[in-house]
């Protein structure tokens, strides 16, 4: 079954441009419908001191922030008609905690498109992919800034360590792969006591060609997945986001983190 209900992130940053891009490349191969989403937090000094500023201050952090969101608007509806959907897809403003807002309304979607975070975005509007993949249950893809490549995605890597999230990823990424694509698994060490030939002829099943590709433990993971992504030229890597928890890997550093920040293709994250 293919994805057939896109949300896109939409917050005028360069991934964000990318995401809608991808998102466009993927509603003309499966005939989905998008829609573009602009979720941003109010002006956090206005809202809680605004009866200490006076009122001439108030009303230019409001027109500051309204400028933002304008030209953010401007760029959408530009990127619209280059990309031939003027008039077609609306862009929805949504105010309140940007992850949570999108994390919501995902669930109501086959799946978010968004860009990879950049710490330049402004804080009203920037969003983390990872965290909204781990509060919302539905599929993330992940596009970084400047990636024009579509949504065609032939070839895909899937980072396998037998666990519940890549199996979650394995899951959802089936509806971009079935039937047209080839797909590396990766594995990187130990990879769960089941039969790695399961999981070929699970794939073999969805009439997905499938190899496995083994690298021994003494390899980090996220340096050997980025850098079989560049040698092999995938255009998609499916990845399971955080097994351990999320304070575990931002603390210590962690698979999911690094290859969001390093990657260049787009990455489907699930947990």
């Amino acid at each position: 079954m293919p994805v057939m209900n896109l949300l896109v992130a939409f917050n005028g940053s360069e991934g964000s441009v990318a995401a809608l891009r991808y998102a466009a490349s993927l509603a003309q191969i499966d005939g989905a419908h998008v829609t573009a989403m602009l979720a941003h937090t109010s002006h956090e000094v206005i809202d809680r001191r605004s009866r200490w500023i006076p009122k001439k201050a108030r009303a230019l952090l409001e027109q500051a922030n309204s400028e933002v969101l304008r030209g953010i608007e401007e760029l959408f509806e530009r990127e619209c008609r280059a990309l031939g959907l003027s008039g077609e897809l609306q862009l929805k403003d949504v105010t309140g905690r940007v992850d949570t807002v999108l994390s919501e309304a995902a669930r109501y979607y086959d799946m978010l498109i968004v860009g990879a975070h950049d710490d330049t975005d402004d804080e009203h509007v920037t969003l983390h992919p990872d965290r909204i993949a781990l509060m919302s249950g539905r599929p993330v893809v992940v596009v970084p800034a400047g990636y024009a490549a579509g949504a065609r995605h032939f070839h895909a890597a899937l980072a396998w360590d037998g666990g519940r999230a890549a199996a979650r990823a394995l899951s959802d990424s089936l509806r971009l792969l079935e039937g047209k694509s080839r797909v590396s698994v990766i594995t990187v060490g130990q990879h769960g006591g089941w039969p790695i030939a399961d999981l070929l002829k699970h794939l073999d099943r969805h009439d997905i060609e499938a190899l496995h590709e083994d690298f021994p433990e003494r390899h980090p993971v996220a340096a050997t997945l980025l850098a079989y992504c560049r040698r092999q030229d995938p255009t998609l890597l499916v990845l399971g986001a955080y097994e351990h928890s999320k304070f575990r890997e931002d603390f210590l550093g962690g698979v999911t983190a690094e290859v969001l920040a390093k990657t260049r293709i787009p990455v489907l994250l699930s947990h």
